[in-house]
């Protein structure tokens, strides 16, 4: 591994997307959400993506300069038609304004269709909790999980994510997967040719598989058995149906080539104005004495410390920021190749690690 300089990938990211015909804004706030995941340790959704987010738009099948469509249904409600743009620019643009609606009534809900990728969900859930808002994210995805029962993937991994402001700089964040793994850490694991661990997934027909371009192929197993699989339907519901975007196996990949329709994928949030229902200091007060008092149980054995969700990421954020970005050289590779297209440097590395 290359430790990078976070910033220097940053600028990098939004030079590139710029090259394949992103505007300004929509390019760093893409590149922000890519640098972001790396930075918390959520390599597979960072700027791994980076290359196959820019042939797409080279090739128009993601649209570079979206005329993203906003509709305000009376104070609670926004819908937005993505127009095909990439979902970290459409998303952080819908964020934005729902914020400022939830100030005025307390409560918004946003769907998003004809949108794209967009990223971790835990992203937006920060941007919310940066304004004192409390969220819920959730967004479909190409087929990954079986339902139940089932061998051959049609519901997305789907995730969920919430987050919930704490006072301090590091709020609550849960972002999860309805698949046992997500997705892009077996679409890394397939580029850095590495295998994936027993119980992620099964091949196309059916049996275990430890190889991710198998495992491709195939269907990532639901956490929780059945229960993840129900959740999975109820993220389609309201990211798929409930939006107007494609649901199930209508959603297409921008990784394969057979389909080069758009893939019309969908987003649901919901922001909450934390101060209409009480102060904002009580609720953080209450807050920190769950939290408090959650860390102080007994601890299992070899465990040291009791973490919430957002913690370790808050964790990996401080030491990257310092250290940088550890990226594989099949990466780095990749990422040089992409540079060079462009006449864009690649940063050069801080230093190496064995991690």
């Amino acid at each position: 591994m290359n430790l990078i300089d976070a910033d220097e990938l940053k600028v990098f990211a939004g030079k590139v997307l710029e090259k394949a015909g992103v505007n300004s804004e929509n390019a760093q706030n893409v590149a922000d959400a890519l640098i972001r995941a790396n930075l918390e340790g959520v390599d597979s959704h960072g700027i791994s993506r980076l290359a196959i987010y820019t042939e797409r738009l080279i090739e128009k099948r993601i649209n570079p300069k979206p005329n993203i469509l906003f509709e305000e249904r009376g104070t609670s409600i926004l819908t937005v038609d993505g127009d095909n743009g990439l979902g970290h620019a459409v998303s952080s643009q819908a964020i934005k304004k729902g914020i400022n609606m939830a100030k005025q009534s307390g409560m918004v809900g946003i769907s998003i269709k004809n949108s794209n990728h967009f990223g971790t969900a835990s992203y937006y859930c920060q941007m919310a909790c940066d304004h004192n808002l409390a969220a819920m994210a959730f967004t479909n995805s190409p087929p990954g999980i079986a339902p139940w029962g089932g061998r051959k993937a049609f519901y997305g991994t789907n995730p969920i994510a919430f987050g919930f402001p704490t006072g301090n700089s590091i709020p609550v964040i849960i972002d999860l997967s309805t698949s046992i793994a997500a997705r892009g850490k077996i679409i890394l694991a397939d580029k850095q040719g590495e295998s994936i661990p027993d119980g992620w997934a099964m091949d196309e027909n059916g049996e275990m598989t430890n190889d991710p371009s198998e495992a491709l192929k195939g269907a990532v197993l639901p956490f929780g058995g059945a229960k993840g699989s129900a959740l999975a339907l109820a993220v389609e519901v309201l990211a798929g149906v409930l939006t107007g975007a494609a649901f199930g196996p209508h959603v297409n990949s921008i990784y394969q080539d057979t389909n080069k329709s758009p893939a019309n994928v969908g987003h649901f949030f919901i922001l909450i104005d934390i101060e209409k229902f009480m102060p904002f200091e009580q609720f953080t007060y209450s807050m920190n004495e769950l939290l408090k008092e959650m860390k102080q149980i007994p601890k299992a054995q070899g465990i040291e410390e009791i973490r919430y969700p957002g913690e370790r990421r808050n964790q990996e954020f401080e030491k990257r920021i310092t250290e940088g970005i550890p990226i594989s050289a099949n990466v780095q590779e990749e990422l040089i190749r992409l540079g060079d297209k462009f006449d864009i440097s690649f940063p050069k590395p801080q230093y190496s690690t064995t991690i």
